[in-house]
This record gives structure tokens, sequence and C-alpha cells, in this order.
């Protein structure tokens, strides 16, 4: 069973794809910093099935104990296969006066952690010979959003960890991309007013918002043989908000 690490798996979109890949038959090892009584029951559920959901706790931020996570889940499951880099977190706010106590807690969460992780987890993916890497990035990123200056400015820097880091790992069969989803319902998005929902909904090409489900089925995409040859990219899941 190919195993995949996957961060931030507790609810909303972390979730969603963790039931997605245990159901495609990968074993899905969730961390978050706690679990939750819809990830446990997400588990059960999948029990007997083609694939494994387990949870392991871990408070990303702690970067010094990352390695020692990949050791932990390592030991108990086998090499990784893949990451699913999804875990962050969406602060908004305007630059000007936001503490720079909660600047530094979201580029250490939605970047830094990342990227040890990341170096972490590769080490694993080179005793198969092969692996997949996807980074959740988001399209604001490329669009820009008032309030959320340094949120954007994470993901963006997924972007170019990503392109960089396919040719890195390219020579070692490891593929790395990203999907971007537009605004989707979820807990980052629960404080828009419906008017503000209804507004995004309206200028996409399909005239709806994205699903937690359409961004899980992307990254089950990106994990399967039929990627094989695709890597670099980021693959973007908003019904049409950027075309």
């Amino acid at each position: 069973m190919r195993n995949i690490l996957l961060t931030g798996g507790s609810r909303g979109l972390g979730l969603a794809t963790a039931s997605r890949l245990a159901d495609a038959g990968f074993g899905v090892i969730a961390v978050a910093r706690r679990s939750s009584d819809a990830l446990e029951a997400q588990i059960a559920s999948c029990a007997g099935g083609a694939g494994r959901l387990s949870f392991c706790a871990h408070d990303l931020s702690d970067t010094d104990g990352l390695g020692g996570l990949v050791a932990k889940v390592t030991g108990e499951f086998g090499h990784l296969y893949g990451i699913v880099n999804n875990a962050g977190i969406g602060t908004s706010g305007i630059l000007a006066t936001m503490p720079n106590a909660q600047i530094e807690a979201l580029i250490r969460l939605n970047v830094i952690s990342v990227i040890m992780l990341t170096k972490h987890a590769v080490r694993s993916m080179m005793v198969g010979g092969a692996g997949r890497i996807v980074n959740i990035s988001s399209i604001v990123s490329v669009t820009g959003y008032s309030g959320l200056s340094v949120y954007s400015a994470s993901k963006a820097a997924l972007g170019g960890f990503t392109r960089s880091l396919a040719r890195e790992l390219g020579p070692l069969g490891i593929t790395v991309n990203s999907v971007a989803p537009g605004f989707i319902a979820t807990e980052m998005t629960g404080e828009m007013t419906a008017p503000q929902i209804k507004k995004i909904a309206s200028r996409s090409a399909l005239k709806r918002m994205a699903e937690a489900s359409d961004v899980a089925g992307a990254v089950a995409f990106l994990l399967g043989d039929a990627a094989r040859n695709i890597t670099g990219t980021t693959l973007t899941v908003d019904a049409g908000n950027t075309a």
C-alpha cells in the first residue's frame, strides 16, 4: 500500500482529501495538532476498505520535531510514497496593523514547516525510488485579495518551491506539483458574508464555487499513475474564477 502523509487532515479540505485518498487505496496518515470527531468517524468507516486512514498528532509549527514525526510514521507504516502539504492558516488582516507575532506564525506554518517536512519526507521517498509531492496553494497567490497579503505571500512561496523542487527531484522519479483552490466552503471562508460569497460565485466562469471534493479529486489525480509525467505545475480548482 502506498503511504501518503497528509497535513491538516482533521477537518475541512484536509479531511475531504484524506477520505478520498483512502477510498482510492492509499494508506493515509493524517497529521494535525489534535484529532476530531469527523476524522475519527472517517477512520472507522475506512476500516476494511481499499485503503487505510490513520491519525498522528503533531504541532507542525514545531519545525524541530518534523524529522521525528517522519521517523515515527515510517517506523510504523513503512516508507512514504507521497506527501500532501495541506495544513495552513489563513489569518486575515491589514499588513500595517497586523502583529509581528501573527505574521511570523503564518509564515512558519505555511512556508517553513512545509519546506522542513518535505525535506524529511523526501528522504523516505528515496527508499522506494519514486514519489509524489503535492502542495496546497491558493488562487490568491496570483490574484491577490485585500486583507490577505501575508497569506498570499506564503502561498506564492509554495509556487516557487514547487517548480524548483520538481527539477531537483525529477531525476529521482519524484514529481512535485501544487493545487490552487479558489474560495471553497471551509472554515477559512466561514467568516465571509452571504453577499461576499455570492459575488465570488457570480464572477466565476461556472457561476459557482468549487467544493472540497473537487480539490480532493485533483490531489488524488496528481498522486496517481495517470499523472506520472506531470511535475512542476499548478492545477487550479476554482470553477473558472481566474479564467
